[in-house]
């Protein structure tokens, strides 16, 4: 069964990204306990840019656990960490680092029923330079694309809580829109 692995929250902070101070709150890390899930989002996470993030649509960002070792290893080939460094969950700047439920997988409507919430399959992410920011190389948003690895954003269909540990049942929508048809569609893979 698909399983939460980490709850990742963070506040509006900043970055310097090419000279310029940037707010972002892509910086997200595991918090313990429960957490209330809203319709705008997570209590204790913030959206520095509520265009691109955020809103009813976008309230909350899943991202597979199952794309973690990809990352960490061109983390290590461009020298920014030693092999086999972890990267901490949060770091692709996901509210939910999930295990068993990949893009293939996931289509537009699709409802993931925690045990004291549901959320409903949005669409996917598409990466922008604070990705390439908190990764630490300016390929990350264009490795991101060419995998077609953008998580899913959800909307919130039933508000509750949630917590780190938790199983989910997925119970499939109209299964019209693939996630990651859409992402290749809008990315123009």
């Amino acid at each position: 069964m698909p399983t939460l692995l980490s709850l990742n929250t963070a506040p509006v902070g900043q970055i310097t990204v090419d000279g310029r101070p940037v707010a972002t709150a892509i910086g997200k890390r595991g918090v313990d306990g429960r957490r209330r899930v809203e319709p705008l989002g997570i209590e204790g996470d913030a959206q520095a840019d509520p265009t691109v993030h955020g809103g009813l649509a976008r309230a909350v960002y899943a991202y597979p656990s199952e794309h973690y070792p990809f990352w960490e290893t061109l983390r290590a080939q461009f020298g920014l960490a030693p092999w086999g460094e972890r990267l901490p969950h949060g770091a692709l700047g996901e509210n939910l680092t999930i295990v068993g439920l990949l893009e293939s997988g996931t289509w537009v409507g699709d409802l993931l029923r925690f045990p004291n919430c549901t959320l409903a399959v949005s669409q996917p992410r598409y990466p922008c330079f604070k990705l390439n920011a908190a990764l630490g190389f300016k390929q990350a948003a264009k490795a991101m694309v060419a995998q077609a690895w953008s998580g899913f954003y959800l909307a919130v269909r039933e508000p509750g809580t949630i917590a780190a540990g938790e199983t989910f049942e997925v119970v499939p929508g109209a299964r019209e829109v693939g996630i990651d048809e859409l992402f290749r569609a809008r990315a123009g893979r």
